[in-house]
């Protein structure tokens, strides 16, 4: 067995959002033009206040949608806003969204971008 090197991420954040079915698409399209490299999105079910506002106060099951994207550090607060303005999460009802520090992440990473991102190595005096 080949001994492979994992590139571990450690300046990463998770930016998660649960939005009213059908919104996914237009605010990970506005997260990819703020810099994010592409998301997650899986459905489940909200429950809460407004499953009790259907007739004769039966349960209606509140379908969501829920959006995973990890970013650096550094580009949280832009992307983060980003999805907030394009979910329209001022408006009641429309969703919710948090913010996850990670430990460390992994993922293949392209050699040219970790050598990029390596720290120089000591010169040798001769």
């Amino acid at each position: 067995m080949s001994k492979q090197e994992i590139v571990v991420l450690t300046d990463v954040t998770l930016i998660t959002a649960s939005v009213q079915r059908g919104m996914a698409d237009e605010i990970v399209k506005a997260a990819q033009e703020a810099g994010a490299q592409g998301a997650s999105i899986h459905y489940a079910h909200g429950r809460g206040v407004r499953e009790r506002l259907g007739i004769w106060g039966l349960a209606i099951e509140a379908e969501k949608e829920v959006i995973n994207i990890v970013v650096s550090s550094d580009q949280v607060d832009r992307i983060f806003e980003t999805m907030y303005v394009a979910g329209k999460m001022d408006t009641p009802g429309m969703g919710f969204m948090w913010v996850t520090p990670l430990e460390k992440a992994a993922t293949f990473v392209p050699p040219e971008i970790v050598e990029r991102l390596a720290p120089p190595s000591p010169k040798r005096r001769t």
